[in-house]
């Protein structure tokens, strides 16, 4: 392989994508030289048209590979491409003024421009999230949307053992420190040279917009607080979730739980989740008004969702921001054994919520959906939790994603669908004993007797729908009220208790 020619693919693609000037040609090739231990550049006029940096930086690794810059393993090759690309980014100030002075014409030309930024960068692996595996089910609450996750590589053997030898640091603190900014990372630690953030005034307080780099939807984005603080839900949440969306009136923004169980990520950093996406939640309908005495001007209601949910709709915020931190703060407190929800017990308090928020036009609408975290000896990893009769596809938290009704299931269905495919076709009568799958017995024979006979050309869609009824069982478990009639009635009991202002 000619490593010079693709020197100067990827420095055309660069230029393309507005990733460097005309002016850092050189500069930028200098770089290149340096990081692949070369001595001499011969520059080639390239017209080719690239939509993405990732099979230049493939053949790169190739080379560095073959010449002994590396060794071949997922962890090695991700730290090394990222330092490659590196060499073709904008300083961080850059990248913030060029974000800024599209927000002046349009806070939506302003994302949109930084989503393709990241994309263009491969900061976000967009080839390896083409890989997902994607589909939808109706249900009788909308549409859900899953998806396999095949974008994370999986550990090497030898990435492992060096992450063992590895010294522990405490910088960056964690992932989502803006330390993280440039960090070229290291065993157990992503490289991060081609991140770069966009400072934020979020109620006179500095944080952070960053895109994740595994989009779990459309523009899925990260806002983070400069300060490394634990996850708090609280009245400055609600204030917080508002400015963003006016900030950003066109994302939706969320906070994942503060408790662990029913928190799905990083706890020990105060940040919230967004994003260009139309969720299921979303569009679910209010089956039930409610009024708030003392906020009559604050329209409320139960939304007609698996997990109970409290919506709030006002043109002015400051209404809409207390009683909803009046909701949580009463929440916090509040128990009824009829129902199993115990606020607090020697194990700690029990009781919180997982926020989102949006705008409708000039409207703010606030979701709150209700969460417990106790577990007992019959359900060790949660009353409220995927029960074990669905672990055989989720057994994992379930957090600001999954609730509003995007399944994040694990890579291993891709392989155990496939033989459970086959073994349906071959009408095969029990699958208990086949290792891989056996999991999977009892759902199998459920199928079994529900379909009778499968077809090639229809199994596949059969699977991922029965999936995506599995996710369904999945979010009424995580429901801390059943939607059956005792479990609205105390649903409401619950709603009827919070003390007006």
């Amino acid at each position: 392989m000619e490593i010079n020619h693709e020197i100067n693919r990827l420095l055309h693609f660069a230029l393309q994508q507005g990733l460097v000037a005309e002016e850092d040609i050189i500069y930028a090739a200098n770089l290149l030289l340096d990081c692949l231990r070369l001595t001499e550049y011969v520059p080639e006029n390239i017209e080719e048209r690239q939509d993405t940096a990732a099979p230049i930086l493939e053949n790169m690794l190739c080379y560095a590979v073959h010449v002994g810059l590396l060794e071949d393993t997922p962890e090695e090759r991700d730290l090394f491409d990222t330092r490659i690309m590196n060499c073709c980014m904008p300083r961080p100030s850059e990248v913030a003024a060029r974000f800024y002075n599209d927000y002046a014409k349009s806070p939506q030309l302003a994302t949109d421009h930084y989503y393709q930024f990241s994309i263009a960068s491969n900061y976000i692996r967009k080839t390896r999230i083409d890989k997902n595996i994607v589909w939808k089910t109706k249900t009788e609450f909308g549409v859900l949307d899953l998806t396999v996750n095949l974008s994370k590589p999986e550990k090497d053997p030898r990435d492992i053992a060096r992450a063992r030898l590895k010294k522990s640091s405490s910088y960056p603190r964690c992932l989502l420190c803006c330390e993280n900014e440039g960090y070229a990372g290291h065993t157990g630690q992503p490289a991060r040279q081609t991140h770069r953030l966009i400072p934020l005034d979020i109620n006179g307080h500095p944080w952070f917009l960053q895109y994740s780099p595994y989009t779990y939807y459309n523009e899925h984005c990260i806002v983070l607080n400069r300060q490394h603080i634990p996850m708090e839900i609280s009245r400055r949440t609600f204030e917080n979730l508002a400015c963003f969306l006016d900030i950003f009136p066109h994302y939706f923004v969320g906070s994942n739980a503060d408790l662990p169980i029913v928190g799905g990520s990083i706890l020990s950093h105060d940040h919230y989740q967004g994003g260009h996406y139309t969720f299921a939640m979303e569009l679910a309908e209010i089956e039930k008004k409610y009024v708030f005495q003392g906020f009559e001007d604050v329209r409320a209601g139960r939304v007609k969702w698996p997990m109970p949910t409290i919506r709030l709709q006002s043109e002015k915020k400051e209404p809409l921001i207390e009683l909803a931190d009046k909701i949580v703060q009463h929440w916090r407190t509040y128990s009824d054994t009829s129902v199993d929800i115990l606020a607090e017990t020697g194990k700690g308090p029990h009781n919180t919520v997982t926020p989102i928020a949006r705008r409708r036009g000039a409207v703010y609408e606030f979701d709150i959906v209700l969460r417990n975290n106790r577990t007992t000896a019959d359900y060790p990893l949660g009353i409220f939790h995927p029960h074990a009769e669905v672990h055989h596809i989720k057994k994992e938290n379930i957090g600001l994603i999954e609730v509003q009704g995007l399944a994040i299931l694990p890579a291993r269905l891709r392989q155990e669908m496939e033989q459970v495919r086959v073994e349906l076709l071959k009408n095969t009568e029990d699958i208990s004993s086949i290792v891989p799958i056996a999991s999977h017995a009892a759902w199998y024979r459920m199928l079994r007797k529900k379909y009778e006979t499968f077809a090639e050309e229809t199994v596949r869609e059969v699977l991922q729908q029965e999936i995506g009824r599995v996710f369904l069982q999945v979010l009424v478990d995580a429901g801390v009220y059943k939607r059956d009639a005792k479990g609205l009635a105390a649903f409401d009991a619950f709603v009827a208790s919070v003390p007006a202002d």
